[in-house]
């Protein structure tokens, strides 16, 4: 359906009219005489059109560039079908670990062995995806948090902070307690009458830095209806080379500190998932999206599509050309009253 945003600019339309009606009428000038020195110069006017014939030409064209630009001023807009969105109200927050030990390699991605950070992206991303109509924002930690995205609905904004962030970024150590405690502040800070407010922190390690403890944290969480899901990434054993040559099996999440984890699961009404492969961690993401499922529709709203810059590049255009014709009979004027006056 087209339709005007401001329809109130069409009243204007007939404002040069009302100036030439209203306005005096411009003295006309008579010349008592006029000097030609030859009579080759009369053939020039005779071939010139009528000057009152260009003139309505020009007052038409100018009309029609008024037109365009009193339509450009209304806003012109195009608006669509109605398209239904889900709207949940759930306030989503991930809070990523960052720290050096992500960069273990004890996942898999398509037969490819691959790093913790590398892993945790290709999934978390599906899963942010997956969640239409919830507000969702980042939080990148190690020995600092750093909030990357405050809650939004634009997800491909969200992912793409994910997909470019790199191990190391916030520091070699981990700070659990200080990324709960920003995740915290953020969501009561800008929503503080929502109930539906979820945290899921993903790391491979103990809190070993910050100024915040993990379970002083969980009670701030608990206090504003913080519900907090934590999911400890990393392989129970890896095959290594010794420094005999031989090969040796090793515990690559022996610093996982799933007591604590587990803590705070419990306390702010959440859960503990266990991530030891690629496999697991998606299952994890997707009983996530059981647990909490993402709206129905519930709201709709129409596309609006703005056109005025149609019209307003007619009438720059237009103008354009109108006075470069002008200039050119203005020219043409000039040179020709030189050579009556030779």
């Amino acid at each position: 359906m087209w339709t005007f945003a401001w329809p109130w600019m069409l009243v204007i339309l007939p404002l040069p009219l009302l100036i030439r009606h209203f306005l005096p009428e411009r003295k006309k000038v008579n010349e008592s005489g006029l000097k030609v020195p030859s009579f080759s110069l009369f053939s020039q006017l005779i071939d010139r059109p009528h000057i009152e014939n260009y003139s309505n030409w020009r007052l038409w064209l100018g009309l029609v560039i008024w037109l365009l630009i009193v339509i450009a001023s209304a806003r012109p807009q195009f608006i669509g079908e109605e398209v239904e969105i889900p709207i949940s109200g759930r306030n989503l927050m991930l809070a990523v670990d960052l720290s050096g030990s992500m960069d273990a390699k004890d996942f898999e991605l398509a037969g490819v062995r691959v790093d913790r950070l590398s892993a945790t992206k290709a999934v978390a991303s599906d899963f942010i995806s997956r969640r239409k109509g919830d507000r969702i924002g980042l939080i990148l930690f190690g020995e600092q948090a750093y909030l990357q995205v405050p809650l939004t609905l634009d997800r491909e904004t969200v992912k793409t902070l994910l997909m470019e962030s790199f191990i190391g970024l916030a520091g070699e150590k981990t700070a659990i307690g200080d990324a709960i405690t920003l995740a915290v502040k953020r969501i009561h800070d800008q929503n503080k009458t929502e109930s539906n407010q979820v945290l899921v922190l993903l790391t491979d390690g103990a809190n070993t830095a910050g100024e915040i403890q993990p379970i002083k944290a969980a009670e701030l969480a608990k206090d504003i209806g913080l519900k907090i899901y934590t999911i400890g990434i990393g392989a129970d054993q890896m095959i290594v080379s010794s420094l005999t040559g031989g090969l040796r099996r090793v515990n690559p999440s022996a610093d996982l500190d799933e007591g604590t984890l587990q803590e705070i699961a419990r306390m702010t009404g959440g859960r503990y998932f266990r991530a030891r492969d690629t496999v697991s961690l998606q299952e994890i993401y997707r009983l996530l999206d059981n647990i909490e499922p993402v709206a129905e529709n519930e709201a709709g709203f129409r596309p609006i599509k703005s056109f005025f810059y149609w019209p307003l590049g007619a009438a720059l255009i237009t103008s354009f050309f109108l006075a470069l014709i002008c200039l050119i009979e203005n020219n043409g004027l000039h040179r020709l009253r030189e050579d009556l006056n030779l």
